[in-house]
């Protein structure tokens, strides 16, 4: 089976970091962009997309070549309070099954689903290289991410085709984790976090739009990817990158220093997201022939900063 043409396309949180990128690169290529917001009057669209309510669910699903489901609380936002936790889940969980509960109600359902999950869903491995068939790790982050992709697994069974795209640090030129990670570079306090050797895999923001375009309109996609670069580097490496790019030093700070410092300012969120981290490549990407535009952190450091 060849390429499915997009048409039109459903984007369920299409106004943050990838959302919105994605969005412009759709209706550039000529699709209909249909964006659900709980907010369609406050959001600034392209030519070519349109806002919609959550309510208007399921005739704004009805016979679209597919649904591109980003929606929920950002991980990284706030500290992991009891409170915190308990609506990163729930935005997720909800919103999904919403996607879910409306795709049933269809007379011509959508004919691809693909839904955002996160490499937090395997077990932190220094070294050893991580491939989608690996087994999934434990902890809030990983147990988000084993909901997240059992909720949209459900659209399997009604015909539709489902693509997980577990995706890495996304590196933008605003916002997102590269502006907070280059900060204390730029200003002469840059260092390893922890250990140094915890596995920090990432994509360039373009790639990963091209990636979940790709995903959506090609039907050999189906199950699980890896959305992350093929070269995932070491905290303590990328960091060292990063100096070489801004002309900066790296300080040799003791690991023991920044680990309980960084414990001290982001609480259980340090661990789960800075002090530990996995190797992951796009294996399954890759054997399909996608290709990156930039598959190395230092071209991608090039093209951003």
């Amino acid at each position: 089976m060849g390429e499915r043409a997009l048409n039109r396309v459903v984007v369920a949180g299409g106004a943050g970091l990838v959302g919105l990128p994605l969005v412009r690169s759709l209706a550039k290529q000529g699709t209909q962009v249909i964006v659900l917001s709980r907010n369609p009057a406050k959001l600034r669209l392209p030519a070519g997309a349109t806002a919609h309510s959550w309510d208007d669910l399921p005739a704004l699903l009805d016979g679209v070549d597919a649904v591109i489901n980003l929606a929920g609380e950002g991980i990284a936002d706030k500290r992991w309070t009891p409170s915190r936790k308990a609506a990163i889940l729930d935005s997720r969980i909800r919103a999904t099954a919403r996607l879910i509960a409306a795709m049933r109600a269809c007379s011509r359902r959508p004919a691809a689903l693909v839904n955002a999950s996160a490499v937090g869903y395997y077990i932190p491995k220094e070294e050893t290289p991580v491939e989608e068939g690996a087994a999934p790790g434990s902890g809030f982050l990983a147990e988000v991410c084993q909901a997240w992709e059992a909720e949209a697994a459900a659209a399997s069974a009604l015909g539709v085709r489902v693509a997980l795209v577990r995706i890495g640090v996304v590196l933008a030129r605003e916002g997102g984790a590269l502006p907070k990670m280059a900060l204390p570079v730029r200003w002469y306090l840059g260092c390893k976090l922890g250990s140094g050797r915890q596995g920090l895999s990432w994509i360039h923001l373009d790639d990963l739009v091209a990636m979940l375009t790709e995903a959506a309109q090609n039907p050999a996609w189906e199950g699980a990817f890896n959305g992350a670069a093929p070269q995932p580097l070491s905290n303590e490496a990328f960091t060292g990158l990063l100096a070489k790019r801004l002309h900066r030093p790296m300080l040799p700070v003791p690991g023991f220093l920044t680990t309980a410092a960084t414990k001290l300012l982001l609480g259980e969120m340090a661990e789960a997201l800075l002090l530990l981290g996995a190797f992951v490549l796009p294996t399954r990407a890759q054997a399909l022939g996608f290709a990156f535009r930039f598959p190395t952190a230092q071209a991608a450091l090039e093209d951003l900063l």
